[in-house]
């Protein structure tokens, strides 16, 4: 679907090529709306084109020209959003426009570091932006494309072990079958329960999203539970082992992003809290790195293309 831009002298219009056919994803507006965006790849090209249609006889301009934009924005510094990558073609020079027009425009393989992000205080978005530089007003159309950024499988990929407790009271060892997952992965471990003195009531595991921005000594960090899931109802004994099943692809998750830019990060902990009849809450996060795994027919697309 063409983005439309009305101005008093021209309608423009940006059409990418073979949009009907592109994969479109869902991507969080700055409104916490969800719309549906191309999705593009890292080093795939960025072609398309743009149409510009008169409203009046003539129209007169300094120039026309097309830009391929990746951008950070931080919500609360509005006024100074920071561009990783600008790209821009002239479309026309100065000159005067007599009649319709359309042109087409290539941005060859073009690299795009970062995945596409809306988060609570920042959003990186890719956009192609088409300006009409005239002598009063300029006539600005912008067009948004998604990102995702695809990783292989990690060479290194070590279970988590870890021992916590209370002195005399709860020793509790849990561990999980890997430190690093896919989006569509599924988290498998044990508990173990080395030591209970205390009445536990319940037992629960889950996902939080840290998301920090800003640099030193300024950090900004938002935490969010993306879910909870739990494992165990009822007072558990000394010797006993509770497994663990968590399904990664139902929920809302992005890849892991660090110093994105050098503007901000999100990390992901997986959250064990124990409850106690109480009520008291005894809890233990550990990071995990959730990565982005890319399928045959992506794979096929992009040696296609190169």
């Amino acid at each position: 679907m063409s983005f439309f831009g009305l101005g008093q002298a021209a309608e423009v219009s940006i059409e990418l090529v073979n949009a009907e056919k592109r994969k479109k994803v869902d991507v969080l507006t700055e409104e916490d709306k969800r719309t549906k965006l191309p999705l593009y790849y890292d080093g795939e090209s960025v072609t398309g084109k743009v149409s510009i249609g008169l409203k009046g006889r003539k129209l007169e301009h300094q120039s026309v020209r097309v830009e391929f934009i990746g951008q950070i924005e931080l919500f609360y510094d509005r006024g100074n959003s920071h561009d990783f990558l600008s790209l821009v073609k002239q479309l026309e020079p100065p000159g005067e426009m007599a009649r319709d027009a359309t042109y087409d425009f290539d941005f060859h393989q073009v690299e795009k570091p970062h995945e596409t992000y809306t988060g609570t205080n920042v959003r990186l978005r890719y956009f192609l932006r088409v300006t009409i530089v005239r002598r009063l007003s300029d006539i600005v159309v912008e067009k948004d494309i998604a990102v995702h950024t695809l990783s292989q499988f990690p060479e290194l990929n070590n279970s988590l072990k870890m021992e916590v407790g209370i002195e005399d009271c709860l020793h509790i060892e849990f561990e999980y079958n890997k430190a690093k997952y896919h989006l569509k992965d599924t988290v498998i471990g044990k508990i173990y329960f080395l030591l209970v003195r205390i009445k536990i009531k319940h037992m629960e595991l889950a996902i939080i999203r840290k998301e920090i921005t800003g640099t030193a000594p300024n950090l900004c960090t938002e935490t969010e539970q993306i879910a909870k899931y739990e494992i165990m109802d009822g007072a558990p004994v000394k010797g006993e082992s509770i497994p663990i099943r968590l399904f990664l692809s139902g929920y809302d998750l992005t890849p892991t992003m660090k110093e994105v830019n050098k503007k901000f990060s999100v990390r992901y902990y997986l959250n064990l809290v124990l409850v106690d009849e109480e009520e008291r809450r005894y809890f233990k996060q550990q990071e995990i790195i959730l990565w982005r795994k890319g399928d045959s027919k992506v794979a096929r697309q992009m040696v296609t293309e190169k």
